[in-house]
């Protein structure tokens, strides 16, 4: 065989092997990549992750598992907290639903990956291929009142995941709960993946989207049959949890387009809307509402008033409860509504007339107080003094304070008598600055200490402690009735008595409500249990310590057990000659505010009646009344 033949059987060997070899890596990559879709080749799944604080990720990351598995693409669902971060480099699909908590950072139980990310990225001897062979995509959930720390989450997983070499296939998609269109934001994001998905698997373009987030996934919400049963989870949407679950129709209380109102912003989209309604709201024009209190119903029957009658002599019967903004800039972990209201840190919707707003309460509270008539226990006397309410608590959901018009919708309130008692959350110090006189204004002290505030009432503002002794100090400014609201939660902030007694100081408030926190049943967005609901006695046992530490400038002096709560007073103020005067001439204050001439809390202050005295035997309850017992099945305090 002569050399150039030889030279030629070579060559062709050489390039036979070099094609065997190209294609054998070919075959083993796309094997590989087939691997990591199809679960039946596979003994390693690909993973979907879910970093989720108050459920709203997680729920996501079970509708797209669903939609995945549907597909033929089966998926691991993967808690962090059970995942060893070290075993990332043995994947080769990752994808997170991801939500942005406290400062920006992850919630508890995806702290340890998130901080091993962090690190390994940043360590120069882990390497930028660490994860070379990974694939993954993130959507992020989270609120865009929070400012930069939107999405903080998910970007940074992005960043670091991509810094040890992983490939990124899909944009990060970035949801706002708080923007009401989560579902659409989600909707978009998730039918990217797919085709991504099926092109890597099978190198065609097919869309396998196939209606996620459709009808089939939305959770009927089922009426209450009990007229006071307390919220459960099945009961409520959940602002942060609204995913799946818009109603089929819209509301024809206003006329609105693209989630706007002449142009403007809606507060009240129809998500918000459907989920208040639920409740018992019945919301005004854009952003009010006005709903029934249980306890207006109580005192309709003769079963007894609420706390502040017997504190302030307000007529249950004959209250309004109502706010004219449902927006608020706080996420309180005891909320009353679980969040089902809108978030934010100034006015940014349309704006409703204040007449309009008074009107349209007192004609929808009115026709509710009618629906009890032939209730048993409800007297003609009785409804008809219901159908003209005489007082307006100011709180409801939200934060009132935050309405531009706030001024004169109580001006028109007093025109018509009726006593105005406002709460707010002490994150505006100069709207209480600007607020005319009210009958009784109060601001929530949720805590004591700048960290538990922050983890109780979750504020929007970065400058949360600041506003809030802001506030305290506006409120001391104020000629009129004051008050510090206290609500005790256990395991949170039933320790801080030196800290509270501290806060008196700044704000000097006429008197301190301390009331235990109420189990309103539980939701994705709180985690408190019967085991955080105080006792009476525990009640009473923090506001004897409270009232010490005052060294007598404050004493207790009323209670109502029903409710567990507990009223201190400035003894200097209120105690005359041995008796209590906490109840308010509502008369008096009236002509006051009508005189235009300036007066302080003293002047319209009237005696305490004997059994709403702190002590008393009966405990704050109206012995006028007849008191009514539920039969209950709590479990018996424990005993030491």
């Amino acid at each position: 065989m002569s050399f150039s033949s030889r030279s030629a059987k070579l060559t062709l060997l050489a390039l036979l092997s070099a094609s065997t070899l190209y294609c054998f890596y070919k075959s083993r990559r796309l094997r590989k990549l087939k691997l990591s879709l199809n679960p039946t080749l596979s003994s390693r799944r690909p993973k979907l992750f879910f970093i989720s604080q108050t459920g709203t990720s997680k729920a996501l990351a079970h509708r797209l598992l669903n939609v995945l598995n549907s597909n033929e693409l089966v998926f691991d669902l993967v808690d962090p907290k059970d995942y060893e971060p070290e075993d990332l480099f043995k994947e080769t699909l990752v994808l997170f639903v991801a939500s942005t908590w406290e400062d920006g950072g992850p919630p508890p139980h995806a702290k340890f990956l998130a901080n091993w990310l962090s690190e390994s990225a940043e360590d120069f001897r882990v390497g930028s291929l660490l994860l070379s062979e990974c694939k993954f995509a993130v959507f992020g959930v989270g609120s865009r009142a929070y400012g930069e720390t939107f999405n903080a989450v998910a970007r940074n997983f992005s960043k670091r995941m991509k810094a040890l070499g992983a490939k990124e296939i899909l944009a990060v998609g970035k949801g706002d709960v708080d923007g009401g269109d989560i579902d659409r934001c989600f909707d978009d994001w998730s039918r990217q993946l797919l085709k991504v998905l099926k092109v890597d698997a099978v190198g065609n373009g097919v869309d396998l989207y196939s209606g996620i987030g459709g009808d089939s996934d939305a959770e009927s919400v089922e009426e209450d049959e009990e007229e006071d049963a307390d919220l459960g989870e099945e009961d409520i949407v959940d602002l942060e949890d609204i995913a799946g679950k818009g109603p089929s129709r819209k509301s024809t209380n206003v006329v609105e387009t693209n989630g706007k109102l002449n142009g403007k912003k809606v507060m009240v989209t129809p998500v918000i809307r459907a989920s208040l309604e639920k409740q018992g709201y019945k919301i005004i024009g854009s952003h009010s509402g006005v709903k029934i209190c249980r306890w207006t119903k109580s005192q309709l029957r003769g079963r007894g008033g609420c706390y502040k009658h017997s504190f302030y002599g307000i007529e249950s019967h004959r209250c309004m409860e109502a706010t004219p903004s449902l927006a608020c800039a706080n996420k309180c972990v005891f909320c009353w509504r679980h969040h089902t209201n809108p978030v934010g840190k100034s006015w940014q919707w349309e704006m409703d007339d204040p007449l309009d707003i008074v009107n349209s309460a007192i004609d929808l509270h009115t026709k509710m107080i009618k629906q009890m008539k032939g209730v048993p226990g409800v007297t003609q006397e009785k409804l008809d003094e219901g159908l003209s309410p005489r007082h307006c608590a100011l709180s409801l959901v939200g934060e009132p304070i935050m309405y531009p018009e706030i001024n004169t919708l109580v001006d028109e309130l007093h025109r018509r008598r009726i006593s105005t008692f406002l709460v707010t959350n002490a994150q505006f110090p100069d709207k209480i600055k600007l607020l005319k006189p009210v009958t009784q204004l109060y601001v929530s002290v949720d805590a004591a200490t700048k960290e538990s505030l922050k983890a109780i009432d979750r504020p929007l503002f970065g400058d949360f402690w600041e506003r809030f002794i802001d506030s305290l100090k506006a409120l001391n400014d104020k000629q009129q009735r004051t008050v510090y609201r206290l609500t005790l939660v256990k395991g949170w902030n039933t320790e801080d008595i030196d800290a509270y007694s501290n806060l008196f100081s700044i704000g000097r408030p006429d008197f301190v409500e301390i009331k235990g926190v109420t189990y309103c049943g539980s939701s994705n967005t709180s985690k408190l249990t019967m085991e955080n609901v105080p006792w009476h006695s525990d009640v009473k046992s923090f506001s004897e310590a409270l009232a010490a530490k005052s060294q007598g400038e404050y004493e207790v002096a009323c209670e109502h057990v029903h409710s567990c709560c507990v009223l201190l007073a400035k003894t200097d103020k209120f105690r005359v000659d041995g008796q209590w005067f906490t109840w308010i001439d509502y008369e008096k204050f009236h002509d006051l505010v009508a005189s235009g001439k300036p007066f302080d809390s003293k002047d319209y202050m009237a005696p305490t009646p004997s059994w709403a005295v702190y002590g008393s035997d009966e405990g704050g309850f109206d012995p006028n009344q007849s008191r009514y017992r539920k039969e209950r099945h709590h479990r018996p305090k424990p005993t030491s």
